[in-house]
């Protein structure tokens, strides 16, 4: 009950890429990274094993950014003429790569970090990849056609890579594939109208659990302003979550700590697991095992005990390391705790 996981990103550590960025650059090249990657894998799983957590991920070491990432194990994706853009509803600028021509995996895309980790732990093993319609909202179309359709089709066809590599990942071990979608609290009519049939085909197949994560983002400033546009209420979850609860998705991430979504949208999650966000990325300040487990108090009004995951409210890849490393102990601890209470 309450088994504790993060939504996947940790800080990377200072001698292995440029800190406090989403998009940092390595700090070696070659077997030289490939070996800090490996090393600062095994930090942050031991990190999150002495935490208590029970479902661990790779913390995305090997990974410059969660979209970008992926991106580079494909085939007709131009990196060396990145261009300018407005994603997530042009709340901020990105430098992006551009699709140029047919999509194809050039092999296996978080194979060797998945096998690496699935090697150094006895934990639940999460790993995750950005979803298609976040996919497509953080590169630049030059094949496709533009517009409305061939963001459907750019989305179709990245679901099917997706799911290419989602199976392998199961073959690897994996016990948890989880897609994140933040571009779902964005365009949420194009959720409804193709970006959940996008993600379905990217779990198509699986027996292991899936898992979506939709956040209002990491805690950097154009999220913080975006937020404070938002008024009183955040109600983008109940656009979205009637059609996810029909879905085959399993578990659903939603951001709860020191946010105004109302704990009662829950109710609308109806069969599935939730990862109810009681850590906020947005602040330094680390929350107290008390305030984790008061969060899960308010969210079991609205879900099973037995169907409640206590997690972040999104990634921590930007974080301060040392205080990262402060909030997966008191998530840990305020479920433990809550456990107690609610047991």
């Amino acid at each position: 009950m309450f088994e504790a996981t993060i939504a996947g990103s940790l800080p990377k550590p200072s001698w292995l890429a440029e800190t406090h960025k989403l998009w940092p650059q390595w700090k070696a090249q070659g077997a030289a990274l490939a070996e800090a990657k490996r090393d600062a894998t095994l930090v942050w799983i031991k990190a999150q094993e002495d935490a208590g957590l029970d479902i661990v991920t790779d913390g995305e070491q090997s990974r410059q950014h969660f979209v970008h990432g992926f991106l580079e194990a494909v085939d007709g994706i131009d990196f060396e003429h990145k261009v300018e853009m407005g994603i997530r509803g042009d709340r901020y600028k990105a430098m992006v790569p551009q699709v140029v021509g047919p999509l194809k995996l050039k092999g296996r895309v978080h194979g060797t970090e998945a096998r690496f980790a699935r090697a150094h732990t006895k934990k639940k093993l999460k790993i995750t990849m950005p979803g298609p319609m976040t996919i497509v909202d953080t590169v630049a179309d030059r094949h496709f056609g533009g517009g409305p359709e061939g963001r459907i089709a750019m989305a179709m066809a990245f679901a099917d890579l997706l799911n290419q590599e989602a199976r392998a990942l199961e073959a690897d071990g994996v016990d948890v594939v989880q897609f994140d979608e933040p571009a779902f609290n964005v365009y949420m009519k194009d959720v409804n109208a193709w970006g959940l049939k996008a993600l379905e085909r990217a779990a198509a197949g699986l027996t292991c659990t899936t898992a979506v994560h939709i956040c209002y983002g990491y805690g950097i400033k154009a999220n913080i302003d975006w937020k404070k546009s938002l008024g009183e209420e955040w109600r983008q979850y109940e656009e979205i979550f009637p059609a996810i609860a029909k879905s085959s998705i399993r578990q659903v991430s939603l951001e709860c700590q020191h946010s105004h979504v109302p704990m009662d949208l829950i109710r609308l999650l109806e069969g599935k697991d939730v990862m109810v966000g009681v850590i906020d990325v947005a602040s330094d300040v680390v929350e107290t095992p008390e305030e984790v487990a008061d969060t899960i108090g308010r969210a079991l009004q609205f879900v099973a005990r037995e169907r409640l995951l206590p997690c972040t409210n999104c990634g921590m890849a930007p974080m301060d390391r040392d205080i990262a490393a402060r909030k997966l102990q008191a998530l840990a601890q305020g479920a433990a705790l809550a456990r107690q209470r609610y047991g």
